[in-house]
């Protein structure tokens, strides 16, 4: 990969985007080759021009965010990538300007540029020198010109937008015709806590190998099709649907695969789709834990644990039990300041002292959930994330793991 660097726009400030801008205009009016952004440890951009043999129409190679093993490069075409814009485009009812408040390196992040590409909008981008800040976020959204503006973000982004007592920090929110939110599934009582206060969200649903979200609120955009596979198993279809991966080919991976004429992505997602033809996300088809012969549903006990007002959101997984084959154990992001003087992530859940809140909720759950209760469980002030805010399932499953050995 030949690549070229391009510094930060300034100390602490926010990125400079036009290279990246310029080299995804060329790829898309078949111009340049296809572009992978990336940003290095000094905090500047790095605009890779990607080489792909095969594939002529290629404009973008996107990683997916690895929460689960090793990134995959994903190609994203002119095809893909138009039917995505013109799709998001009729279900927002309109083109306008968008933010830029998530990393542009993956496929979230670099759809705000390729769409602002399409309609013809300068993107803004907040400056995320600092982390990401309601007050960066502000400052940025006040920035914005259009009167038709919008932004991706991940639910523990709008969570902290939400709880932030500055009132320009929902003001700005409410000018937002859409604020679309992925990555990650989203409690309800935070769509409840957005609602509530004016905030239009929608969520999505969808990966890199989908050029990002394609189902929209439960609902597939224009020219995409889902279906529910024989195992459960959640399939896409259609010209939002990635060219593959760059590193094998779709007859080794079977993650692609053409019927009728139709493109198709087999995820990793068990899903149901009611009579309405709106897709429930279930949850992974490897978060089944088997405990002591039952089969257990991380994503169903996930949904009990964040019913609790001391719980802001949680993880759930099996880890190895000498004595139940695997048990369930839960990482617990805790409400307001209920971590306090506990420590932090990874220690929180150590000492199993009485009126502890891992001890105290446990028991709790012992008493509501019976054997689908956590056996292990580890407080924190927020779970483990990614830098793309997808929740980092890896390092929270090797914590939680190592937590209930130690027992």
């Amino acid at each position: 990969m030949n690549s070229e660097e391009t510094p930060a726009a300034g100390t602490g400030g926010p990125l400079n985007i036009e290279p990246a801008l310029k080299a995804l205009a060329a790829a898309l009016h078949g111009e340049g080759p296809a572009v992978e952004l990336s940003v290095g440890a000094d905090g500047a951009l790095v605009v890779g021009h990607v080489e792909t043999p095969g594939c002529d129409d290629a404009v973008a190679v996107v990683r997916t965010s690895g929460s689960t093993g090793t990134p995959k490069a994903t190609l994203l075409t002119v095809e893909s990538l138009a039917a995505s814009s013109m799709a998001t485009a009729l279900r927002l009812k309109g083109e306008g300007q968008w933010l830029l408040a998530l990393p542009v390196q993956f496929v979230a992040g670099i759809q705000v540029l390729v769409r602002s590409l399409f309609a013809g909008t300068r993107p803004w981008v907040m400056d995320m020198s600092g982390g990401f800040t309601p007050e960066a976020f502000t400052a940025a959204a006040l920035e914005l010109t259009d009167k038709i503006r919008f932004t991706s973000l991940v639910p523990t982004q709008l969570q902290r937008l939400l709880d932030d007592p500055a009132p320009e920090t929902l003001a700005v929110l409410r000018r937002f015709n859409a604020i679309l939110l992925g990555g990650a599934p989203a409690p309800q009582s935070l769509l409840a806590a957005a609602r509530d206060a004016g905030v239009r969200v929608v969520t999505t649903y969808g990966s890199a190998e989908t050029s990002g979200g394609c189902i929209y609120d439960g609902y597939p955009l224009e020219g995409v099709s889902v279906r529910v596979a024989a195992d459960g198993r959640i399939l896409l279809g259609g010209d939002t649907v990635a060219a593959g991966y760059i590193e094998a080919p779709d007859e080794e991976t079977g993650t692609f695969f053409e019927e009728d004429g139709v493109r198709w992505y087999r995820t990793s997602d068990l899903g149901s789709i009611d009579d309405d033809g709106r897709l429930t996300v279930l949850g992974r088809a490897d978060d089944v834990i088997i405990t002591g012969g039952i089969k257990v549903s991380a994503a169903h006990v996930q949904e009990q644990l964040e019913k609790s007002d001391a719980v802001s959101s949680a993880f759930v997984a099996g880890v190895p039990s000498a004595e139940w084959g695997q048990a369930v154990a839960a990482y617990v992001a805790l409400a307001g300041d209920g971590n306090s003087g506990q420590g932090g992530p990874g220690q929180a859940g150590a000492g199993q002292e009485a009126g502890h809140p891992a001890v105290v909720l446990q028991q709790q759950w012992q008493q509501e959930l019976g054997v689908l209760a956590p056996k292990t469980v580890l407080t924190a002030s927020g779970l483990r994330m990614l830098p793309n805010g997808k929740p980092d399932r890896l390092a929270m499953t090797a914590e939680l793991s190592a937590l209930h050995r130690g027992k």
